[in-house]
């Protein structure tokens, strides 16, 4: 596996942080929560010489659905959603898009929607959807078993969660998604999240299990 990682500036002031996927056998790609800057997404897929197979939205926020419909336009790709944030991609009031125009996702209502548990394919490599709702009904976190990586979106950050009070949102369910979903993944788990740095499973633990700060 061949992993990129894009931080790219959006209206929020805070990169949002993309990520290509490149299994080098089958050369298929995903690429997770693109934000934006389409041209330097295109240009790396076309660096790597794969095809674009999915597009994987973490959840339906406006800093990472930006590039989506750019993206599929020039390099095709299957758009992937939880079916509880889908309707938000196109509901300004959800995805928080009033100023800036995102413009309608579509989806193909037969196969983009995802569930818990589902299983994304790139190649040999084999990805598992988690539901983890908190930061939107529909968030997820994308795992690798194989690859020991998770890929959480704005549900688990370094030192912190994503934040609870915007629409669809509840401090309740992204406790209980991260502390039952998320925390009882392999300690070495590396963690990739929608904004900030990277971090481990057993580095957040303490913060949720014994109810630690964070020392960074």
């Amino acid at each position: 596996m061949i992993l990129k990682e894009l931080k790219i500036n959006t209206w929020i002031g805070d990169p949002t942080n993309c990520y290509i996927i490149f299994e080098e056998k089958s050369k298929e790609i995903i690429v997770i929560d693109p934000a934006g800057d389409v041209d330097k997404i295109e240009e790396i897929i076309h660096i790597l010489g794969g095809n674009l197979k999915y597009i994987y939205l973490t959840h339906c926020h406006a800093d990472h659905i930006l590039g989506v419909m750019e993206l599929k336009k020039r390099c095709n790709g299957k758009i992937l959603i939880h079916r509880e944030d889908a309707d938000g991609l196109n509901d300004p009031n959800i995805n928080l898009s009033p100023y800036i125009g995102v413009g309608n996702i579509t989806l193909d209502a037969a196969s983009s929607r995802v569930d818990d548990k589902d299983l994304v394919h790139l190649g040999e490599l084999q990805f598992e959807v988690i539901h983890t709702p908190g930061h939107t009904k529909g968030s997820t976190s994308l795992y690798c078993k194989q690859e020991n990586c998770l890929f959480s979106g704005d549900t688990l950050f370094r030192g912190t969660w994503g934040r609870t009070d915007l629409p669809t949102s509840s401090f309740e369910n992204i406790i209980n998604s991260i502390v039952k979903k998320l925390m009882i993944l392999p300690d070495e788990t590396i963690v990739y999240p929608g904004h900030g740095m990277m971090t481990m499973i057993k580095d957040e633990k303490p913060i949720y299990l014994e109810l630690k700060p964070k020392l960074f």
